[in-house]
């Protein structure tokens, strides 16, 4: 064979792997609106910086005539590339060859990828669109399975792992997604559940359909699956590649500082009225967080899940923070089952990844109720309690209004390791609000005036934040105006804080 023909050669194999399933299946991908594996990683990456890896890898299966299919890269594609500059792994399966289903081949490429991206210390990103496992496989495309879900156990928390969901991810396939930190779903054509429509009508009876089952508003709103949703492929990568530019790329890095044209000592007197007299008033913490943070920009976690606590990623003075933040619009800013675990599990990524967190706080309690009781909230509110005090990155707190009982201690406070603790002057910090502790003190003894001054006295007494001032509880208390200032400049002291907890395997969380 001559040096033309061996070249020949490799131009066909290379058009082989870069045609996927052929013509018919990628127009097929694109009527469906979805993009195929290729397009979507171009999207996702810098131009020009991707670089594949095991594009010539074909399966080894020989049952059901599969023999006599071949495509090179066998409906997978892997390699690596940039993300503003950054180094990033990435595979995304290719639905046009067998569906994406997932070959014993197919799981040695991803495992070759997670392996090199933890050697490297870089994040992996799996955009995923697959019918599951290669049932002509059997088994192997099982093992093949579980030995991606071993690498993302042991990924976790040394390189960010981040997954995309593109298409159907049912069955064994839900759990690598599950496994990861952060997933993404585009709304009307990704789904994920472990047992389809189908099979819940045989087994239970249930109507149910594909989108209401498991798609992307139903995992963003009521099973909290998704942490983000975008309203097509592009939009959703290109979330991806936001939510990146707040991440170290391994847990030995800090996370990436922009420089800041926000000025740092910026005042906003407007703050001074955001938090109402009246106590029982809502309003927005939105409109502290936004007005607090580098330039507007938030990243909100979870949105449309848990609404009564706030989560996200955003810059105060060029630096990456994690804020996490009662939401007093939303069921009064209380924590609930949902809330509790919803947060906890960022705290938690958070301190993984050397991002410090900033927390505000506004508090009536823990939400009261059988549904609460019997569904577990004491072990579910321990998981925020005891994500927060595992964290050794910067802890900075503000209490902005109420931070009533157990809830007070769970919200980053002072006891839990929290290295700045400020409050308002609108602060109130107690067992509980004045009402229900006159209530329990004086049990019907007094008449509706002697009530009425008794819980005046109680909201003086305790309804304010100098009680705990008086005790070092509280560190400051500042004019919501200076918020930014202080909080930066209390990110600033904390910046190079060494702790670390006591040697041992590992803790045992409240799960």
């Amino acid at each position: 064979m001559d040096l033309k023909a061996k070249f020949d050669q490799f131009e066909l194999l290379n058009q082989q792997a870069e045609s996927g399933g052929g013509t018919e299946r990628v127009e097929k991908q694109h009527s469906s609106g979805k993009k195929t594996a290729r397009e979507r990683i171009e999207i996702l990456l810098d131009p020009g910086t991707f670089n594949e890896i095991d594009k010539m890898v074909t399966h080894r299966a020989t049952d059901f005539g599969i023999d006599k299919q071949k495509i090179p890269g066998d409906g997978l594609v892997s390699g690596y590339g940039k993300i503003e500059g950054r180094l990033v792994y990435v595979f995304a399966q290719d639905f046009t060859v067998f569906g994406g289903t997932l070959s014993r081949t197919n799981a040695d490429k991803i495992l070759k990828i997670q392996d090199l991206a933890v050697k490297m210390g870089a994040p992996l990103i799996g955009l995923n669109d697959s019918g599951g496992a290669r049932i002509q496989e059997g088994v192997e495309s099982l093992a093949g399975y579980a030995d991606i879900f071993y690498n993302n156990v042991l990924c976790s928390g040394v390189i960010p792992q981040i997954s995309a969901i593109l298409g159907p991810c049912a069955g064994g396939a839900v759990y690598s997604p599950a496994l990861t930190d952060f997933i993404f779903m585009v709304e009307k054509t990704s789904h994920m559940f472990v047992t389809g429509p189908e099979v819940i009508k045989t087994v239970t009876h249930e109507d149910v359909t594909k989108e209401e089952l498991g798609g992307a508003i139903t995992h963003a709103s009521k099973s909290g699956v998704a942490h983000f949703t975008g309203s097509d492929e592009e939009t959703t990568l290109m979330m991806v590649r936001e939510l990146m530019s707040f991440l170290p790329s391994n847990n030995m890095e800090e996370p990436p500082s922009k420089i800041c044209t926000d000025p740092e000592d910026r005042t906003d007197a407007s703050l001074n009225e955001v938090v109402p007299v009246d106590p029982n008033k809502p309003y927005d913490i939105k409109d502290i967080i936004l007005k607090i943070i580098d330039d507007e920009h938030f990243l909100e976690v979870q949105p449309h899940y848990a609404a009564n606590i706030v989560i996200g990623f955003a810059r105060m003075g060029g630096k990456s923070i994690g804020i996490v933040a009662n939401q007093p619009a939303h069921l009064a800013g209380v924590l609930d089952i949902n809330s509790s675990s919803k947060a906890a599990r960022f705290v938690r990524f958070c301190d993984a990844f050397n991002i410090p967190l900033v927390t505000l706080v506004d508090v009536p309690g823990f939400l009261p109720g059988t549904g609460q009781e019997f569904g577990g909230i004491i072990k579910h509110g321990a998981k925020l309690l005891y994500a927060f005090a595992e964290a050794t990155v910067p802890k900075i707190t503000l209490i902005t209004r109420k931070a009533y009982g157990g809830a007070y201690d769970v919200m980053s406070s002072k006891h839990i390791g929290g290295d700045v603790n400020m409050a308002y002057p609108t602060a109130e910090i107690a067992v509980m609000g004045p009402d229900g502790a006159i209530n329990i003190l004086y049990r019907g003894k007094l008449s509706d005036n002697e009530k009425a001054d008794a819980v005046l006295d109680y909201r003086e007494k305790f309804a304010n934040p100098y009680r705990a001032a008086a005790l070092g509880y509280i560190d400051e208390i500042i004019l919501p105006q200076d918020t930014r200032h202080k909080i930066i400049q209390a990110l600033n002291m904390t910046h190079n804080k060494r702790k670390s907890n006591l040697p041992r395997k590992h803790g045992n969380i409240p799960l």
